[in-house]
């Protein structure tokens, strides 16, 4: 390959990622709300450069379960299936279970250590009201447990499940008009304390009660503010 074609695949490739990163920013951030359309014409207009990476960036985002392509070949922001909640959260809670229980019959002090940098990152951003922080620091901090864990599959799984939420994690925080109550930092903190004693039950406990108040408090989101019957359940 010529040095002039390394470089044109050098400057779509992270043209790709500049258009990636900011429409996933603006999705998860509900910026850009679920049904918006997404102009091939109108995005390479706005982000000036041409179709093709804008496309590949779509891809991406359809990939991650954040966009949709419809049948007339229209690209919109995926909608959120609120009807397909009680299930998602149904697996949700069973990988935090997993995961955390898992994590409390390990020891390995370099993933330990990344579990305690997720949590100050994710205490930080509590602290900043940073949504979009909170919502990225939450998913590395259970990704780093389940890693502690060591079954691939489940963190892979896991990862995806956290992934698929992030709207539903921004509704969440939006209940608390993202001042996150202090409360929520500290479960993460009793979580690790479980961990670290290689409390097998308790980590197990703290897993349920963690998913449980989530369910909960987007529970009282749709049937207040979407006008929807409340009837998200998890066994």
């Amino acid at each position: 390959m010529r040095d002039d074609e390394i470089g044109n695949v050098r400057v779509r490739g992270s043209g790709t990622q500049s258009v990636y990163v900011t429409l996933r920013q603006e999705i998860l951030s509900m910026a850009l709300e679920p049904g918006s359309p997404l102009d091939e014409v109108r995005l390479s207009e706005r982000f000036k450069m041409s179709r093709t990476p804008i496309r590949e960036a779509l891809l991406r985002l359809a990939a991650d379960g954040l966009v949709t392509t419809l049948p007339n070949r229209n690209t919109i922001v995926a909608v959120i299936d609120f009807a397909t909640l009680p299930t998602y959260f149904e697996a949700l809670t069973l990988m935090y279970r997993v995961t955390t229980r898992g994590a409390a019959g390990k020891r390995n002090a370099k993933v330990m250590a990344r579990v305690h940098a997720r949590q100050k990152e994710f205490s930080d951003a509590v602290a900043a009201h940073d949504a979009y922080a909170m919502i990225e620091a939450n998913r590395e901090f259970h990704v780093a447990i389940a890693e502690l864990a060591g079954n691939p599959y489940y963190t892979t799984f896991f990862a995806r499940l956290l992934d698929e939420g992030r709207r539903i994690l921004r509704l969440y925080y939006s209940t608390f008009d993202d001042r996150l109550p202090r409360q929520y930092v500290d479960e993460h903190e009793e979580m690790i304390a479980a961990i670290e004693a290689g409390d097998v039950e308790r980590a197990d406990r703290l897993a349920i009660d963690h998913a449980a108040q989530i369910v909960r408090q987007i529970q009282e989101y749709v049937a207040r503010d979407l006008d929807r019957p409340a009837e998200i359940a998890i066994p």
